[in-house]
Parts: structure tokens; C-alpha cells; sequence
């Protein structure tokens, strides 16, 4: 993957959570305070905890930082895979964000 595809696959990862953090907000009680800061966005739950996302261009990875601990993900021309078990980006930051918000919450790649 070149530079640019990795740039513009990993803006869409970004884009699709803000989206979803507006979403979950406007359509239940959650309450997820979502900053962006360049290549890197940080959810704040309302009981203080944190997800952290950011890019690590040079290794063409997301990184996330739960309570759960930290993950790397590698695009593999479809989706993002965590770079050991293989788990989808989504489907992990849907899991950890409801853990961490004490309700189901769900994030998907933006269509």
C-alpha cells in the first residue's frame, strides 16, 4: 500500500468513528466527549476513561489504547486487522467502548 492509499483508508477509520461518537450521543444516553488532535482521536467516557486512536504512519498502522490495553491494526485491502489475533478494528472498538461506557455501543466503517 502506498503512502497516500494508507493516508487516505486510515482518514476514513477517523472520520467513521467521529461520525459514530455523534450518533451515539444524539441517539441514546451515552456520553462520549470525542477530540481530535491531527492523526489522533481520544474518546473520554463519562466515567473519565479513555480510547485512544491515533496513526503511526511510518509502520501504516492505527494504533488503539484501552483500559483493555494496546492494539496494532494493519489494513489488509478490506478491513483492519489487529496485527496478532486478527480481530477487526470495529468489532474491537465496539467491544472496549462498551465496556468502558457500561452499555452496548457500536461502530462501523463508514459505508
Amino acid at each position: 500500500m502506498t503512502d497516500l492509499e494508507y493516508q487516505n483508508q486510515a482518514e476514513r477509520v477517523l472520520k467513521a468513528i467521529e461520525q459514530a461518537c455523534d450518533r451515539l450521543n444524539d441517539e441514546s444516553d451515552v456520553d462520549i466527549d470525542n477530540q481530535r488532535t491531527g492523526a489522533m482521536v481520544t474518546l473520554t467516557f463519562a466515567n473519565h476513561s479513555q480510547i485512544i486512536i491515533n496513526l503511526q504512519k511510518p509502520l501504516q498502522e492505527i494504533w488503539m489504547a484501552a483500559r483493555a490495553g494496546g492494539f496494532h491494526y494493519k489494513f489488509n485491502s478490506a478491513k483492519w486487522l489487529d496485527t496478532k489475533d486478527e480481530r477487526e478494528f470495529f468489532s474491537n472498538l465496539s467491544h472496549y467502548a462498551s465496556e468502558q461506557a457500561g452499555q452496548p455501543l457500536v461502530f462501523a466503517a463508514a459505508a
